[in-house]
């Protein structure tokens, strides 16, 4: 579908990816709700992109809620008409052992990063289906495609698997309703991860002090190295027009995608073969 003349709504648009999104989006000549726990970077996202000569406002939002995020709809609807450009974007990561994590750091990492997709898509989709017309990109991760390679990270890798599930799974029911849905897969992008999460919510322990404890291997200069997000927003918008089903940003992660993934479900398959066969089937 064409962006220009649309209203978009990007969660955890206030930063990173989302901030590269929201801006690529408002560039092509849509109307942009920048929602965000953290509304203080919201407004500065909506600042940028009204001092560009775009249109944007700024919304708080703690996705984990349902009922946080119909009240962002009902206000980005309000005050930019129906929404036919959805941005799932916003999630949480923490690079920690499972066991070393508490229950209220495995709820938060899932509630956000997996049900918040989904508390998002539930609120937006009807219209859409309504009016015939939208788009949904939905951003889960590389490590939801290579999580083999991945270790201290099982909540998050299970989230964003879960993302690409649901929204490969979800593509072809709205595709009858002419609206069309991309899940987003980025790798290094560059952003402010390794913050301490300040925007966590008291029900999740609150906010942390320090900064994210990244693995050995997976260093604070990787992520800074990246693709810049406004590369990233481009490439969505691509996708967009496309209505591609599964966007990457890191062409060189295809070697490392079928030596585990591939790899892994292949052998999966053989030993079923092998069962049978020594089994005369």
């Amino acid at each position: 579908m064409d962006i220009a003349e649309k209203a978009a709504v990007v969660t955890g648009g206030g930063s990173g990816i989302g901030r590269g999104i929201a801006l690529t989006l408002a560039s092509e000549g849509a109307s942009v709700a920048i929602a965000d726990i953290m509304e203080d970077n919201a407004r500065k996202v909506a600042a940028e992109i009204e001092a560009a000569g775009g249109r944007a406002i700024a919304l708080a939002c703690d996705v984990s809620g349902r009922a946080s995020v119909a009240a962002m709809r009902d206000k980005a609807e309000s005050a930019l008409g129906p929404i036919s450009l959805l941005i799932a974007n916003a999630g949480v990561t923490m690079f920690e052992e499972l066991t070393d994590m508490s229950d209220a750091d495995v709820d938060w990492v899932i509630d956000v990063s997996l049900y918040g997709v989904v508390h998002c898509v539930q609120a937006f989709v009807p219209g859409m289906i309504e009016r015939r017309e939208g788009h949904i990109v939905a951003t889960a991760s590389v490590a939801g495609l290579m999580a083999p390679f991945i270790g201290q990270h099982a909540p998050y890798c299970g989230a964003k698997a879960g993302i690409i599930g649901f929204m490969l799974s979800l593509r072809p029911d709205l595709a009858k309703h002419n609206v069309g849905a991309s899940v987003l897969c980025p790798s290094a992008v560059q952003s402010r991860i390794t913050d301490s999460p300040l925007y966590r919510p008291v029900r999740y322990g609150g906010p942390a002090k320090g900064e994210v404890t990244l693995p050995e291997g997976a260093g604070a200069d990787g992520l800074a190295a990246g693709r810049p997000a406004e590369e990233a927003g481009e490439m969505v918008a691509e996708a967009i027009r496309a209505n591609r089903a599964v966007i990457v940003t890191d062409p060189s992660h295809r070697a490392g995608f079928d030596a585990g993934m591939v790899a892994l479900v292949h052998e999966a398959f053989d030993a079923a073969a092998d069962f049978d066969r020594a089994r005369g089937k």
